[in-house]
């Protein structure tokens, strides 16, 4: 049962942003192929496409300058809190964005993941800045899921910490799936589910 459950939800993190992204641009693409001026004006299917191929990429360069604006960064806040109000929708949400921020911007802020006791026998995922503090501490990013856009900034001693065997990729998965994704360094998910069917059990 465990089994299952963990490898639908591993199959969701990966399959619906994509989903998602493919269905949004070919709603957009239809929507402005369907503008009458298009065939109106251009006769040649392929004219209208390459214009209609211009005029979105156009669109997402003024989303992209308006996303720079005092503007754009309230309306950005004010969509993040929205879709982060509905249940489900928000993980979809939320993959979705980190993934074209992975992929366009790459993660050269966050160094590498490390795994930090806040609690006696608790342990939670954190990422270097490479930045530190006066009296030595390190600065870590210990991001919260699954919106990893938001977190808090600690300093840490660096002998409060132990580094990991794995990428800020699989470690930023990881947290953005709540704990279902997995990687090669281990499966987070499986020793939950494993340790829930084991109080079950004694139960």
């Amino acid at each position: 049962m465990a089994t299952w459950k963990r490898d639908f939800a591993s199959g969701l993190v990966v399959l619906l942003p994509i989903l998602v992204t493919l269905y949004v641009v070919y709603w957009v693409l239809s929507q402005l192929g369907r503008v009458a001026v298009l065939s109106d004006v251009l006769g040649n299917p392929f004219a209208s496409a390459l214009l209609t191929l211009v005029v979105f990429v156009l669109f997402v360069f003024a989303v992209g300058y308006l996303m720079r604006t005092a503007l754009g960064s309230i309306l950005e806040q004010y969509i993040d809190q929205v879709f982060n109000r509905l249940p489900g929708l928000r993980v979809v949400y939320n993959a979705s964005k980190m993934a074209v921020e992975t992929a366009l911007t790459g993660t050269e802020d966050l160094q590498a993941p490390v795994r930090l006791e806040v609690w006696e026998g608790m342990r939670m995922t954190a990422f270097k800045t490479g930045k530190h503090t006066q009296d030595g501490r390190d600065i870590l990013f210990l991001p919260t899921a699954p919106n990893i856009t938001t977190g808090y900034v600690i300093e840490v001693e660096p002998e409060r910490y132990e580094a990991v065997d794995e990428s800020v990729e699989e470690a930023l998965t990881r947290v953005l799936s709540a704990g279902f994704g997995e990687n090669e360094s281990g499966d987070l998910a499986a020793s939950l589910l494993d340790a829930g069917d084991d109080k079950d059990e004694e139960a």
